[in-house]
C-alpha cells in the first residue's frame, strides 16, 4: 500500500510538472498603416489601436507595424518589430521602445502617392510564417482602396491559410458618398480575396469598443 502511494503521488508530481511547463499559445500581429493622402490624418486612431495590443500581448507574442506606401513588398516600409521578451521587465523596456518609435513615425510621416494594400499584405504574410506564432494576424489600417503606381502587378495569389485579416477604420472615399455601392463592392473584393486565400476576414470601424478589437 506504501509503495503504490509513492507511484501515485510520484505521477502527480509529473502531471504537475508537465501542466507547469506547457507554454501559451503564441500570437504573431501584424498592422499595416494607409500613409496615402489625406488618410495619414487618421493616424492617431491607429497609435491607440498600437498601445491598446502592446498592452495584451505577452512575452513571446510577436508584433510588427508597416506603413503601407507607392510599394510596399519592401522590408524598408516595417516601422517597428519585436519578440517580446519572458523577463517582464525587459518585455516592458521593449514596449517602451516600440510605441516611441511609432510616436516619431507618426510626428514626422509623409503622404505617400498609391497604395499597394497587396504587397503589403504579402510582406506581412511573410513575417508572420518567419516567426511561425500560433496564432497569425494581419491588421489593415486603411480605407482599402488600392492603388498603383504603373507597371505594378498584384494580381497573385495571398496563399493566407490560418491568417486572420482585419480591416480597420475604413473610411469612405468622397466618391463612396456619392455611390455607396462603390464602398459595398471595394469591401465584398477584398472580403472575396483574403477568403479564397484561406484566411479569415473581419471589418471593424467603431474603435472605441475595445472588445471589439480583441482577438
Amino acid at each position: 500500500m506504501i509503495q503504490f502511494i509513492k507511484i501515485i503521488s510520484m505521477l502527480g508530481i509529473i502531471f504537475m510538472l508537465g501542466a507547469c511547463t506547457q507554454q501559451k499559445p503564441t500570437t504573431g500581429l501584424y498592422l499595416l498603416l494607409d500613409t496615402s493622402g489625406t488618410y495619414t490624418k487618421e493616424l492617431k486612431k491607429a497609435q491607440q489601436i498600437i498601445h491598446y495590443y502592446l498592452a495584451q500581448l505577452e512575452p513571446g507574442d510577436s508584433f510588427a507595424v508597416a506603413r503601407i506606401d507607392s510599394g510596399s513588398f519592401s522590408e524598408t516600409d516595417i516601422i517597428a518589430k519585436v519578440t517580446f521578451d519572458h523577463r517582464p521587465s525587459r518585455a516592458n523596456e521593449q514596449k517602451r521602445v516600440f510605441s516611441a518609435t511609432i510616436s516619431k513615425f507618426i510626428e514626422t510621416v509623409q503622404s505617400s502617392a498609391y497604395t499597394d494594400i497587396s504587397g503589403g499584405l504579402l510582406l506581412a504574410k511573410e513575417y508572420l510564417n518567419e516567426i511561425n506564432p500560433d496564432k497569425k494576424y494581419i491588421l489593415v489600417f486603411s480605407d482599402m482602396q488600392e492603388e498603383l503606381p504603373k507597371g505594378y502587378k498584384r494580381d497573385f495569389e495571398l496563399n493566407l491559410p490560418g491568417v486572420e485579416v482585419l480591416a480597420l477604420n475604413v473610411t469612405k472615399l468622397r466618391s463612396d458618398n456619392q455611390d455607396p455601392t462603390q464602398y459595398m463592392h471595394r469591401l465584398k473584393n477584398w472580403q472575396q480575396r483574403i477568403e479564397q486565400s484561406g484566411g479569415i476576414w473581419r471589418m471593424i470601424n467603431d474603435l472605441e469598443r475595445e472588445e471589439s478589437l480583441a482577438l
